[in-house]
């Protein structure tokens, strides 16, 4: 299961890094906000697993555009380091967490990677979709199935 989550967890980077060229092009508030979420969003994943808590982390900030690719970077490095600590048991272990409402909720290890892999392909798609209503010529390449051809 680890060989499988570091290759999902490789793909998300190779799509961070795609949308982030089009977001670059094409600088556009909105999508930049988007792209910052997504990040947030993964780093606030990352510290559930990692049991630490998340108050006071925003899942929406404002983000900066010269600060897009280090945060990429960033989280699939701090992802990938946790993913080769974990031993085959661990992928099921259920994370306790709290959302940013307070609630409480338990989730397998393994289905919280799975989220945010899927989170970062629902969120650029709609940056994709925001840039090409904003005129934007053509979308990167981010399906799976081409990454794994590459």
């Amino acid at each position: 299961m680890k060989s499988y989550f570091i290759r999902l967890f490789n793909y998300n980077l190779f799509a961070n890094k795609q949308t982030n060229g089009l977001v670059q092009a094409r600088p556009n508030e909105k999508a930049v906000h988007l792209m910052t979420h997504l990040l947030f969003a993964e780093h606030i994943w990352l510290q559930r697993c990692k049991g630490m808590s998340t108050a006071g982390i925003n899942v929406w900030p404002e983000g900066q555009l010269s600060q897009l690719l280090e945060l990429i970077e960033k989280s699939h490095n701090e992802w990938i380091s946790l993913i080769n600590t974990l031993v085959e048991g661990d992928f099921d272990k259920n994370i306790h967490y709290q959302n940013s409402t307070g609630a409480k909720f338990d989730t397998l290890m393994c289905d919280i990677m799975a989220h945010v892999v899927n989170h970062g392909t629902h969120t650029r798609a709609q940056i994709g979709q925001l840039l090409k209503l904003d005129d934007a010529d053509k979308l990167p390449v981010t399906d799976y199935s081409y990454y794994l051809r590459k």
